[in-house]
């Protein structure tokens, strides 16, 4: 689809050309503009860019000095603290690929991919529940070394002494030896030996999807598609002066729409993050009024969660330039309420993790459309297929399966040839990513994301999208978050079914719900049942999880 012959509202022209960077070569080009920069504040503490880049150099020659070589496989088992940056950066100084993992895995769900993507490092901190999963797999696995940075060692001097006398019980006991070494050991001193490397042909970073069905892959991300992806959303920023943004580093680090969207795009433009290590919206708040924040990516669930704190009123957010919502659909009261409530434009954008993180986002300033996902980042190009037959396209007007085309798209699967073949499509001599998701675009350029193929529901002979009866059901007053799914009905195959939680304000039930929406859609979407609970199913960044629902109620 030809989306440069389409009005293009985002500042930077569509057909802007991108310099493809290793990210070594990124960070030290940032980094030597000016090394006093502030590049992460955390909890208290300030460090530069000069500082996260030397630690970064040292910890590329811990790496060397242990026997890493260029493409073996450096893990990172962090939370959002300092040396995340620095584990990252330098892992890529060393020739490795770096594998992000969630802090939140099992020891089952942590060693599998530990094994299937070969990694001989791993870095982890001494938190308790991180330390003894990680010690755990390093023991049972074919990991060569466990790395652990002290939590104490990230703050100001004072909270460290604090933190080492009043939260013993938060430390974990750290066996030391020739498997377990110390961050600080590894990173005493050293200059790494310079390693090659090509930013169009290797790679970065193995990122493992959700796993939408069976176990989660590792989507091959080269140095190209991430320090592009960073540079296509710099692109979009219209307000000038791009190193005196200070992004609210909220999102994960370990997952890619942050990985992006914070890390590598304010290493692009020398801005600085705001970090804490998990999402607490009290703690939220305050980093944004301490750092005077202008800029804010996050889920729809940090935004409701946000609006459902007392602190939120008092709180001062005039630094806010705009928040940038993804990883799930926004719903449309939430958006209008947070708008309302905190003066501050709220955008929707789109990415996979298959994309290196954005794909498409609605402009920060001008024109906008609520309920789309925007439109596609500079050299992004798309393509709408028949959801039946996905070697034609759509027909005009129709939805249609949204395939991409871009510098920012990956290389493939690890190990995984066969599902990598699966996840393309050849068009007009080229590949197109086959998202999954049902979209429509409309005559101004802007996308709609209508649901995910997988997710559609067959209602006797008729095609049901979840989220267009979640859009009408979250309308009603009482209700706070919802989910749409299809269960297994002898007549009519599936029959639809939703699950909500209730706000505090009004009072209903499951029956007033369901009659209230079964009378504002159309006769196949009407439901069997309206389910409350008292939480719904989020996955580990926060959004709503339908296929841990449908897991949970079905199996």
């Amino acid at each position: 689809m030809d989306v440069s012959k389409l009005p293009y509202h985002h500042p930077t022209p569509w057909d802007t050309q991108f310099t493809a960077l290793t990210l070594p070569d990124m960070f030290g080009r940032t980094m030597a503009a000016d090394p006093a920069a502030p590049f992460l504040h955390f909890l208290g503490r300030t460090y530069s860019y000069g500082e996260i880049h030397s630690e970064a150099l040292r910890f590329a020659a811990g790496l060397q000095a242990l026997g890493v070589e260029k493409g073996d496989r450096v893990g990172l088992f962090l939370p959002n603290v300092p040396i995340y940056a620095s584990a990252y950066y330098g892992a890529m100084m060393a020739g490795a690929i770096v594998v992000n993992f969630s802090p939140l895995y099992s020891v089952e769900e942590l060693a599998w991919q530990v094994g299937d993507s070969g990694t001989r490092v791993l870095v982890t901190i001494d938190v308790p529940e991180l330390y003894q999963t990680a010690a755990q797999v390093c023991d049972e696995s074919g990991l060569q070394s466990l790395v652990v940075g002290r939590l104490a060692d990230m703050l100001p001097r004072l909270k460290g002494i604090a933190y080492r006398l009043f939260k013993r019980g938060q430390i974990a006991s750290v066996d030391y030896g020739q498997a377990i070494r110390s961050w600080s050991d590894l990173t005493r001193s050293g200059t790494p030996a310079p390693v090659p490397l090509d930013a169009e042909q290797d790679l970065a970073l193995l990122q493992y999807t959700g796993g939408t069905t069976g176990r989660p892959k590792g989507a091959m991300l080269g140095h190209s598609q991430l320090s592009i992806n960073a540079q296509q959303v710099a692109a979009i920023n219209p307000f000038g002066n791009p190193s005196g943004e200070v992004f609210m580093g909220a999102l994960p680090f370990f997952h890619v729409f942050a990985n992006t969207s914070l890390l590598n795009h304010a290493v692009a433009t020398g801005a600085s993050i705001a970090m804490v290590p998990r999402f607490e919206t009290g703690q939220v708040l305050k980093t944004i009024a301490t750092h005077g924040c202008t800029g804010f990516p996050g889920v729809p669930t940090m935004f409701q969660a946000m609006l459902d704190h007392p602190d939120l009123a008092k709180t001062d957010l005039s630094s806010l330039k705009v928040c940038i919502s993804g990883g799930a659909p926004m719903p449309a009261p939430i958006h209008a309420r947070f708008e309302e409530i905190t003066g501050v434009r709220l955008v929707e954008g789109y990415g996979l993790t298959e994309s290196a993180g954005v794909v498409s986002v609605n402009p920060y300033e001008g024109t906008r459309k609520r309920g789309t996902i925007g439109q596609v980042l500079a050299g992004t190009e798309i393509l709408l297929l028949d959801k039946e037959d996905p070697t034609r396209l759509a027909a005009e007007g129709e939805p249609g399966e949204l395939a991409v085309h871009g510098p920012q798209v990956m290389r493939g699967y690890w190990n995984r040839p066969e599902a990598a073949a699966h996840a393309f499509i050849e068009h007009n001599g080229r590949q197109w990513l086959r998202t999954g998701d049902v979209a429509t675009l409309d005559a101004d350029g802007f996308l709609a994301i209508v649901d995910r193929i997988k997710d559609m529901i067959a209602v006797g002979g008729f095609k049901v999208f979840p989220s267009q009866v979640e859009d009408v059901l979250v309308e009603h007053p009482a209700v706070k978050e919802v989910l749409v799914i299809g269960v297994p009905d002898d007549y009519r195959g599936e029959a639809v079914r939703a699950f909500v939680t209730l706000s505090d304000t009004v009072e209903t039930n499951g029956e007033a719900l369901k009659t209230w929406l079964n009378g504002r859609v159309g006769k196949h979407e009407r439901v069997d049942q309206v389910v409350i609970r008292d939480d719904l199913p989020k996955t580990m960044i926060g959004k709503l999880d339908r296929k841990a629902l449908r897991a949970e109620v079905l199996d």
